[in-house]
C-alpha cells in the first residue's frame, strides 16, 4: 500500500520576521512562492504564463505547461496594445508618401521631357531650351523661342528620314532661323551617309542643305558630282552656279547660268522627277537669269 505524501511543512519563522518553509519537492528551505533551489510552486504560486493557481509542489502548471517559476514570456500590455496603432499609422505614411510621389512626377515629366531632343536623330538626348515644336512662340521665332525640337524620325526608313530633315532644315532658313539650321545640318549629313547610295535628286538636296547650312564645300561636291553624271542637269547647274555667287567667282556663276538657259528644252522634255520635286527652284532661277538685271 502507498503512503500518501507528506503534506507540505508549516512554515517557519524566521528572526527578520519572514515566513519561511520547506519545499515539498527538495526539502530545502524556500521563501517566497517558488524554490530558490529547484523551483518547485510554493503557496500562492501562479503561472508566469496564464496566471492560472499553482498547487504546491507542482513542477508544471496543471493549465499551460509552463515550468513552476519560468520567468514572464508575454509583452507588456502597454507595447502589445500599442503595436497594431503602429504598424497602421505607419502604413499610412508611407501610402501618403506613394500618392504624392506619383502625383508630382505626372506632373514633373511633361516638362523634363519638353527639353529634351529626341533619341532618334541621332544624337541622343540633349538637353535645348524652351520654343520646342508645338510651341507657338518658338516655332515662329517670337522672342523667348529656343532652338526647336528635332522631327522624331525613329519609325522612318534612311530615305524618309533624310527627306524628313532637309524638309525641317529649309523651313528653318525660310524663317531666318539659321541656329536651328546649323544645329540640324549635322544629323542631316549623317541621316544622308546612311544611305547605300544618292541618287540625283539627294546629292542635290544635300548641296543645298550644305548651301544654306554655310558648309560650301559639301554644297560644290555635290553639284560637282552631279554634273559628272549627268552635264545638262537642271538642278547640277543650280546647285553650282549658287555655290560660285557664295564663292564670288561671278564669271564662273554667268557661264552656268548660260548652260542651264541652253540646257531647260532639251531636260524639261526628260521630266526627271526631281524637276517636278524642285519645279519652284528652277523656275525662280531662270527667272533670275533672264530678268533684265541680269
Amino acid at each position: 500500500m502507498t503512503n500518501p505524501p507528506a503534506p507540505p511543512a508549516a512554515p517557519t519563522p524566521i528572526p527578520d520576521g519572514t515566513s519561511t518553509s520547506r519545499c515539498p519537492n527538495c526539502g530545502a528551505a524556500a521563501t517566497g512562492r517558488f524554490c530558490s533551489s529547484c523551483g518547485t510552486a510554493l503557496a500562492g504560486a501562479t503561472c508566469s504564463t496564464c496566471s492560472a493557481t499553482l498547487t504546491p509542489g507542482a513542477r508544471f502548471c496543471h493549465r499551460c505547461g509552463t515550468p513552476s517559476g519560468a520567468p514572464s514570456a508575454a509583452p507588456s500590455r502597454g507595447f502589445a496594445s500599442a503595436l497594431p496603432w503602429a504598424v497602421a499609422a505607419l502604413a499610412l505614411v508611407s501610402l501618403t508618401a506613394l500618392v504624392v510621389g506619383q502625383r508630382f512626377g505626372a506632373r514633373s515629366t511633361p516638362a523634363a521631357n519638353a527639353d529634351v531632343l529626341d533619341g532618334a536623330n541621332m544624337q541622343g538626348a540633349t538637353p535645348i531650351g524652351p520654343g520646342a515644336v508645338g510651341d507657338a512662340a518658338g516655332a515662329t521665332g517670337a522672342p523667348g523661342g529656343g532652338m526647336p525640337r528635332a522631327p522624331d524620325i525613329s519609325q522612318l526608313s534612311p530615305e524618309q528620314r533624310a527627306e524628313r530633315l532637309y524638309d525641317r532644315i529649309m523651313t528653318e532658313h525660310e524663317a531666318g532661323r539659321q541656329d536651328a539650321v546649323r544645329s540640324f545640318l549635322p544629323m542631316a549629313r549623317a541621316a544622308y551617309q546612311m544611305l547605300d547610295s544618292l541618287n540625283l535628286d539627294q546629292r542635290y538636296d544635300l548641296g543645298r542643305l550644305g548651301e544654306v547650312g554655310g558648309d560650301t564645300a559639301l554644297a560644290r561636291a555635290q553639284a560637282d558630282t552631279i554634273l559628272q553624271k549627268r552635264p545638262t542637269h537642271l538642278l547640277g547647274l543650280i546647285l553650282a552656279a549658287r555655290i560660285a555667287r557664295l564663292e564670288k567667282d561671278d564669271a564662273r556663276a554667268r557661264t552656268l547660268d548660260a548652260r542651264l538657259v541652253a540646257a531647260v528644252p532639251a531636260e524639261r522634255s526628260v521630266a526627271l522627277p526631281e524637276y517636278l520635286l524642285h519645279k519652284n527652284d528652277i523656275d525662280a532661277a531662270l527667272a533670275a537669269v533672264r530678268s533684265p538685271a541680269k
